[in-house]
């Protein structure tokens, strides 16, 4: 596997590219990777970047794919040069910041787990279910679920693992962990809000990373929240760049 260092910002930016095109069974490495999953949330839908395109021709095609959805747009460091600036001139909207951070796993020490909490790994419909139910409110996803269950349990790619953290057998916490690229990529970290404070997000995230640790790579890399960049930061993640997240008009 190949030893990056937490500043090689390139295999974090496709493993996210990757994660997201899995929703929609979307290619993840062209220069406009768009991905449409109808379900309402602008994280759910969107364009990863635009690369070596004219903006006007890029939103066009976007736009034909997109519309009667909610999606954003992703601008990072794997975007052209300018396309924030060109987003707002045509009328963008800013609609996130969010802090790409990064983690060298073979650093990262132990963490103590709460007694009661169980950590597994989902399968079938009936845990999926159960994980989609514990993670969508957390994360702002409303609206009939069964969308969101459907297309993790037909996403594009089997090289995911989702972590569920149960106590007294209900599922309080989630993670995801994909492992497609070459490095670790941590999505939907989620604590119920009446088990917050109690480290089920820090056990689930260090599994995680254990798990990382154990597949022989080196790095491991998520996009924060606000409340949840604090929390990182404990475990040993790095703030090594951000995203912004835009939205167009119709």
């Amino acid at each position: 596997m190949t030893k990056y260092s937490i500043h090689d910002l390139e295999p974090q930016l496709a493993a996210n590219r990757r994660y997201w095109c899995g929703w929609a069974g979307a290619r993840p490495d062209t220069d406009l990777p768009t991905y449409r999953t109808d379900i309402p949330h602008p994280l759910l839908n969107g364009v990863l970047r635009v690369r070596g395109r004219q903006l006007d021709d890029a939103i066009a095609e976007v736009k034909r794919h997109l519309t009667g959805s909610r999606w954003g747009w992703w601008v990072g460091a794997d975007s052209d040069e300018g396309t924030a600036e060109g987003l707002l001139e045509r009328g963008a909207e800013q609609i996130g910041d969010m802090p790409i951070m990064a983690v060298d796993v073979t650093t990262v020490a132990e963490a103590a787990a709460p007694a009661d909490l169980k950590i597994r790994t989902v399968v079938g419909p009936v845990g999926m279910r159960e994980y989609v139910a514990a993670y969508a409110g957390p994360l702002g996803i409303s609206g009939d679920l069964g969308i969101v269950v459907d297309r993790e349990l037909g996403f594009a790619y089997p090289d995911v693992l989702r972590l569920a953290g149960t106590v007294d057998g209900r599922t309080v916490g989630t993670c995801t962990l994909s492992l497609g690229t070459d490095v670790g990529a941590l999505y939907c970290i989620a604590t119920d809000p009446a088990f917050r404070r109690r480290g089920i997000a820090t056990a689930l995230t260090c599994e995680a990373l254990r798990i990382t640790r154990e597949s022989g790579r080196r790095i491991a890399t998520l996009q924060a929240s606000a409340e949840g960049e604090p929390v990182y930061r404990q475990i040993g993640f790095d703030t090594v760049a951000r995203y912004r997240l835009y939205q167009l008009p119709e």
